[in-house]
C-alpha cells in the first residue's frame, strides 16, 4: 500500500516570495490511502497587491521581450522540466494517478510549452507585436491602408484550474500566455495544488522566468475579482455552475473583462453503421471506449459519457465492454499491475455515486459495483470507483444521459436506428468539447461531421489508417483549439498561434502605406521605395533596409523562349505551343508563356551570380499570375525588402536571417503579370548580440 508523507502547509507564491498560511487551513487527502497530505488556505494574501505586482512588474519585463525571445524562455522552461519530471511523478501518485495518467499531465503539459516554443520561433516575427493578415487597400488611390495590429493586453491573466490535471492544466494555458507577453496569477484546485505548486517552484527556481511573471493562489481568491480592469483576461475550468458564477461577477461584466470556460462536457463517441464485430474498426471503437473510461479514472473533461451504437449492434458492444471493464485492474497505482487508480478524494465518489443514480433512472447498470475489488488499498478509505457501464434502451424519453455529468467511469451506450437518429442523439448533449466516429466509410463519415459540427469543439474520426498514430478521442492538441459550445463553455484554448489572440488586443490602424511600414516594420503596398546603391544580393543581413528596390534591366519574351521551357520543364500545355486553339481559347485568346518561365526569366534578371551574402533561396510565397505574357513581350521586375527576420544560430551555422522580398513583374505597358514574395537565407556580418 502507498505510504502517505505529509507535505504541510500548501504555499502560495505572491509578490516575488513565498507564502505561508497562518493558522489552520482546509485538510487535504491521499487519493489511495484516505490519510491527510496537506493543508490549503490563501488566507492572509493581498489579491490587490499581487495584481499591481504583475501589472508593474511582470507585465513590462515581458513585453520588453519579442516573441522569440518568449519562445526560447518557453523551450527553456520546458527542458528545466523535463529533467524533473521523476519528482513530479512521484507526487502525482497521491493524486490517484498511474504512470499513465502522470504521463498524459506531466509530460502533455511540458509538451505544451515545447509546441508553442516551435511555434513562436516558426510562425511568428521577432518582434513585440503581430500584423494580422494581409493589409486592406481602401482609397482607390493606393495612399491610404488598414491593417490589423495584435499587441499585448498589459493586464493579467488569471487562470483558474480543474483538480484533474494540474500540471497539463496550468502549462496550456500558460504556453500561449507567456508568449503573447502576458504575466499570470494561477489558482489550481485546491485537492491537487500540491502538485501544481511543485510545478511552480521548479520554474520560479530555474532562474528562466522574468520577475512577477508567475504567481500563484493555493486556496480560494478572495477578493480578486474585485480589482479585475478591461485589460485582464480570466480563464476557468470546472463546473458551469461555478463557471456561471464567476462569469457573472459584477467587475466582470462592468470592466468587459475576457472570460473563458470550459465547463461539464457529455462527449459521445460512435459506432459507425458501417461497422460490424467483424472488422478491425469495432475493436477499435471497443478499446477507444475502454481507454477513455479509465484513463485518469474518467476524470477527464473529454472522457466518452456518451456511447452511441446501432440498435442491431448493442449487445455485441455492451458484451465487449462489459468484458474488457471487469478485467481492469483497479487499485494503488504504485502497483504496476494497477490499470486504473481511484478518483481524487472520497468526495468525488459521493459526487459520482449521486450522479449514478440520477443516471441509472434511465436505464440499468450493465457493468459496475458488482464484484468490485481493489489491489493493495483500503476501498472504504481510498476514494475508489468501479468503471461503470449503463444502457439507456430509449434515449429520446429520457434527458438524463444528455444532461446528467458523472465525473468518473461512468458511461451510458444508447441505441440508434439511423444515422439521423445517431445526429439527433449527439447533438442533446447541448454543446460538447469533442465527439468521435468510428467508421470505415467516408460517406457516414461527412454525414457525421457536418450533422454534429456545430455542437462540438472537435471531432475524431478514427479507421484502420490512422488507428496507430491518432492521439484519442480525449486528447486535445496544443495545435489545435480545445473547448467546445453550449454547455461545454463557449470558449477556445490552445489552437497554436490562436490561442495567444485572447491575450493581446487587435487594434485596425489606417494611414498612408509610408506610415504604416513605419509603424509594423513591414514594407506596405504603395509605400516608398527607395532604388538601392548596389545590388541588394551583395549586402548583408544588416544592411539591408525595409522597402531598399532593385529595379531589373528588360528582357523580351520570344518565341524560342516560349517552346525552349516546354522542352526543359515538359509542360506543352496547348495554351503555350499551340497557336490556333490558343486563339480560339475564351480564357488566352491567343499563344501565352509558362508562368513558371515568367518566373525563371525574372528570377534571371534580378538575381546576382556571384557568392555573397545570399546563401540561399528559402521559399516562395503569395504568387499570383494577373495577366498574360505573350511573344513579343517585354518584361522588367522589382524587387523589394519586405520585412528581415532574424533567425537564430545554432552551433556551427553562420549567423543570419531569412529576408522576405516583394517582387512585381510588369510588362512593356507597365502592366503587373506576376506578383509574389521570396525568401532568402542572408548571412550576418557579426553575430547580433544576444
Amino acid at each position: 500500500m502507498e505510504t502517505t508523507v505529509y507535505l504541510g502547509k500548501v504555499q502560495s507564491f505572491a509578490q516575488g516570495r513565498w507564502y505561508t498560511p497562518a493558522g489552520e487551513g482546509c485538510p487535504v487527502f491521499h487519493a489511495v490511502t484516505g490519510e491527510p497530505i496537506a493543508e490549503i488556505s490563501s488566507e492572509g494574501l493581498d489579491f490587490k497587491g499581487m495584481l499591481d505586482h504583475a501589472r508593474t512588474v511582470g507585465g513590462p519585463k515581458l513585453r520588453q521581450m519579442t516573441f522569440h525571445e518568449r519562445a526560447r524562455m518557453l523551450k527553456a522552461l520546458a527542458l528545466y522540466l523535463n529533467e524533473h519530471r521523476a519528482e513530479l511523478y512521484e507526487l502525482s501518485r497521491a493524486t490517484g494517478a498511474t504512470k499513465q495518467d502522470a504521463w498524459l499531465d506531466i509530460d502533455g503539459g511540458i509538451g505544451a510549452f515545447f509546441v508553442y516554443a516551435s511555434k513562436g520561433r516558426r510562425e511568428l516575427p521577432d518582434e513585440r507585436f503581430l500584423l494580422e493578415g494581409e493589409p486592406e487597400r481602401i482609397s482607390r488611390g493606393g495612399t491610404f491602408l488598414g491593417h490589423h495590429l495584435l499587441v499585448p493586453l498589459e493586464g493579467v491573466a488569471v487562470h483558474i484550474n480543474a483538480f484533474n490535471f494540474p500540471c497539463w492544466g496550468m502549462l496550456e494555458k500558460l504556453a500561449p500566455t507567456f508568449l503573447a507577453g502576458m504575466p499570470a496569477i494561477v489558482k489550481p484546485a485546491s485537492v491537487t495544488a500540491y502538485v501544481a505548486e511543485r510545478v511552480v517552484r521548479l520554474m520560479l527556481e530555474s532562474g528562466i522566468l522574468p520577475e512577477g511573471a508567475l504567481q500563484l493562489i493555493c486556496g480560494g481568491v478572495g477578493d480578486l475579482f474585485e480589482h479585475l480592469t478591461g485589460q485582464d483576461v480570466v480563464t476557468f475550468t470546472g463546473s458551469a455552475e461555478t463557471g456561471l458564477r464567476l462569469k457573472s461577477h459584477p467587475t466582470i461584466l462592468r470592466e468587459a473583462v475576457r472570460f473563458n470556460m470550459e465547463a461539464d462536457s457529455l462527449n459521445f463517441s460512435m459506432l459507425g453503421p458501417d461497422v460490424t464485430p467483424d472488422m478491425p474498426e469495432f475493436e477499435l471503437f471497443i478499446n477507444e471506449v475502454v481507454r477513455e473510461m479509465t484513463i485518469k479514472t474518467g476524470q477527464r473533461c473529454t472522457a466518452i459519457r456518451r456511447t452511441l451504437v446501432p440498435a442491431d449492434r448493442v449487445d455485441a458492444v455492451l458484451e465487449a465492454l462489459s468484458r474488457r471493464l471487469r478485467e481492469v485492474v483497479v487499485g494503488d497505482p504504485a502497483n504496476e499491475r494497477v490499470q486504473m487508480g481511484p478518483l481524487v478524494s472520497r468526495d468525488q465518489v459521493a459526487e459520482v455515486q449521486a450522479r449514478l443514480e440520477e443516471l441509472a433512472a434511465a436505464g440499468e447498470i450493465v457493468c459496475g459495483r458488482d464484484g468490485f475489488s481493489v489491489v493493495d488499498a483500503d476501498p472504504e478509505r481510498g476514494a475508489f470507483f468501479p468503471p461503470t457501464l449503463l444502457y439507456c434502451a430509449h434515449p429520446f424519453e429520457h434527458t438524463a444521459p444528455h444532461e446528467v455529468e458523472a465525473f468518473g467511469p461512468v458511461n451510458t451506450v444508447m441505441p440508434y436506428r439511423d444515422l439521423d437518429e445517431a445526429i439527433r442523439l449527439a447533438r442533446m448533449g447541448r454543446g460538447s468539447l469533442v465527439g468521435s466516429l468510428v467508421t470505415a466509410d467516408p460517406d457516414v463519415a461527412r454525414t457525421v461531421v457536418f450533422g454534429t459540427a456545430p455542437y462540438h469543439g472537435r471531432l475524431l474520426i478514427l479507421n484502420r489508417e490512422c488507428a496507430k498514430e491518432n492521439t484519442g478521442h480525449g486528447s486535445p492538441l496544443p495545435h489545435l483549439v480545445h473547448g467546445g459550445p453550449g454547455r461545454a463553455g463557449g470558449g477556445e484554448e490552445m489552437g497554436g498561434i490562436r490561442g495567444l489572440y485572447r491575450y493581446m488586443q487587435r487594434t485596425a490602424i489606417q494611414g498612408s502605406p509610408d506610415m504604416l511600414t513605419a509603424i509594423g516594420n513591414q514594407w506596405m503596398p504603395g509605400a516608398s521605395r527607395p532604388e538601392a546603391d548596389v545590388h541588394p544580393f551583395r549586402k548583408y543581413f544588416d544592411e539591408l533596409r525595409i522597402g531598399e528596390t532593385y529595379t531589373t534591366a528588360r528582357r523580351t519574351v520570344t518565341e524560342a523562349d516560349i517552346v525552349n521551357f516546354a522542352g526543359v520543364s515538359g509542360d506543352f500545355f496547348y495554351a503555350h505551343m499551340d497557336e490556333l486553339a490558343a486563339r480560339e481559347s475564351e480564357v488566352f485568346q491567343g499563344r501565352v508563356a509558362h508562368g513558371y518561365f515568367v518566373l525563371s526569366a525574372a528570377a534571371g534578371l534580378f538575381v546576382d551570380p556571384r557568392p555573397g551574402p545570399v546563401l540561399a533561396n528559402y521559399g516562395l510565397e503569395n504568387l499570383r499570375f494577373t495577366k498574360p505574357v505573350r511573344p513579343g513581350d517585354t518584361i522588367q521586375a522589382r524587387l523589394t525588402v519586405k520585412q528581415k527576420i532574424p533567425r537564430e544560430t545554432r552551433e556551427g551555422e553562420r549567423p543570419g536571417g531569412v529576408v522576405r522580398w516583394h517582387v512585381d513583374v510588369t510588362n512593356q505597358d507597365d502592366e503587373l503579370v506576376a506578383t509574389y514574395d521570396i525568401l532568402t537565407l542572408v548571412a550576418r556580418q557579426s553575430e547580433p548580440e544576444a
